[in-house]
């Protein structure tokens, strides 16, 4: 058996948090610590010192973290319950979709229309979840 458009959807969300712990860190290697460059001996101190677009994109990541345990059984729940495996695929993307918009989002700053996408995405995921509901 291979990997349905689902699996890679889960790959996918499961590396958008690493994803944000860069954009956290972008621009800031290559500089000491001491100069406020990353601190990989700390690293999670360093990103609480941060602010703005850093910390914003610190906060997605972790919601990012947050996310992924029901998405991802979700998908395995509307599966095993015989959900039409093309609509599962669908639902999936379209959550991926919103998680990558919502990291936008909420790393540019624009809280009211992330709110409504991390909304939409709990929706498409609750949709996934009772894909299989008969």
């Amino acid at each position: 058996m291979s990997f349905s458009l689902a699996h890679w959807c889960v790959l996918i969300a499961s590396l958008l948090p690493v994803v944000c712990a860069g954009i956290a860190k972008s621009g800031s290697f290559g500089k000491p610590a001491s100069a406020g460059g990353y601190d990989n001996r700390d690293p999670r101190a360093w990103l609480g010192r941060q602010s703005d677009w850093r910390a914003r994109a610190n906060a997605a990541q972790a919601n990012s973290f947050e996310a992924l345990p029901f998405f991802i059984g979700a998908i395995v729940l509307a599966l095993q319950l015989g959900a039409d495996p093309a609509r599962v695929d669908l639902l999936s993307a379209v959550f991926v979709v919103l998680r990558i918009a919502y990291i936008g989002l909420y790393v540019g700053g624009f809280a009211t229309l992330r709110t409504l996408v991390w909304t939409s995405a709990l929706g498409v995921n609750i949709a996934i979840l009772f894909a299989g509901w008969r």
